[in-house]
């Protein structure tokens, strides 16, 4: 039963409209996207038209943990893992620091980011919590730029502030953290990456 509720705790954080929103983007992809992706690139199968494969969410904290003792590492950790918990819908990866660093106060091991990857139902819903809550939320956002994407058509943005999520309550928030988000696609072309998003629902300035 814990399980369960794990998956199902972001939606509770939404406007029925919204919750709404976040079951159709598999159906938006099969009803409007492929048709209109065939369409531009004149692709002869459904099966070869690109698709998101899987979203990668990358957050640092070293600067904040740097120079602190084991305890004082351990409260600046706990929260920022948590409230990542709470968006991602699973349990993100420790990364440790590879090598000691004493400019900036760090020791080979001490965890200094976090990472994670989601794939098919967390990642629609992440996704759709970006698109319409995050993204919109987000200060001086005036959408995504083409060059965001790399010549495959993967997008990387970031994220200023991880309170753009609705599963976080700002006043509650210990430590505000920035999260890097890396789209990757089965798309072979930067154009094919863009259009894909851009039917999606993306803000792509074009």
């Amino acid at each position: 039963m814990a399980k369960k509720s794990n998956e199902l705790r972001p939606l509770l954080f939404l406007l029925p409209s919204e919750a709404r929103c976040m079951i159709h983007l598999p159906e938006k992809y099969k009803k409007e996207v492929i048709p209109q992706m065939m369409q531009k690139f004149d692709y002869k199968n459904p099966m070869a038209v690109p698709k998101i494969e899987k979203v990668v969410i990358n957050t640092g904290f070293g600067r904040l943990v740097a120079g602190k003792t084991g305890e004082e590492r351990k409260k600046i950790e706990t929260p920022i893992l948590d409230d990542l918990v709470l968006i991602l819908g699973q349990k993100p990866v420790i990364n440790p620091a590879k090598k000691s660093i004493s400019g900036f106060k760090t020791r080979k091991g001490i965890p200094i980011g976090a990472s994670s990857t989601l794939r098919g139902k967390r990642m629609y819903d992440f996704l759709e919590r970006l698109i319409h809550i995050a993204l919109p939320r987000s200060r001086d956002f005036q959408g995504i730029m083409p060059d965001s994407f790399d010549k495959k058509g993967n997008l990387t943005i970031g994220i200023k502030e991880h309170i753009a999520f609705p599963e976080i309550l700002p006043e509650k928030a210990k430590n505000i953290f920035g999260l890097e988000i890396t789209i990757v696609t089965t798309a072979k072309k930067q154009e094919e990456g863009v259009e894909l998003l851009r039917l999606l629902g993306f803000p792509i300035k074009i």
